[in-house]
């Protein structure tokens, strides 16, 4: 555990194999993302107001999927400048940025359900 606070640990080029209990855990993570698509995938296809929110998702994991992919068989393969420990880092920094812009779209969703439901109540009034 000291070496995973290191500089050489994550900038080394030639990090060499994930071993043990990291490459199970980043082979569950894939399956993980694999599976979130799938079912976003199926959710993104409904209509309504959660629609967009769907879509959004669908991305974010079919886009982690194939990069999580390809780090495993990068480390796996153990490819010179591909396979370095700085990935992850830049991996994980997508997610979080990506995350919260998927947050702050979702955030608004109450705003917006109850701005259809006031337009809504004022169209019954109008004549058709």
């Amino acid at each position: 555990m000291k070496n995973f606070f290191t500089l050489d640990f994550w900038f080394n080029i030639r990090p060499g194999e994930l071993l043990g209990s990291s490459l199970k855990a980043l082979v569950l993570l894939v399956i993980l993302l694999v599976a979130a698509t799938l079912v976003s995938g199926s959710l993104k296809k409904r209509k309504g107001l959660y629609r967009k929110t769907w879509e959004r998702l669908f991305n974010f994991f079919t886009t982690n999927a194939v990069i999580g992919l390809l780090l495993l068989f990068f480390t796996y393969e153990t490819v010179l400048f591909l396979s370095a420990r700085f990935w992850f880092l830049l991996w994980a920094l997508e997610i979080i940025v990506w995350l919260g812009f998927i947050y702050k779209q979702a955030k608004e969703l109450p705003k917006l359900k109850e701005q259809r439901e006031a337009e809504n109540k004022y169209k019954q009034y109008l004549p058709k």
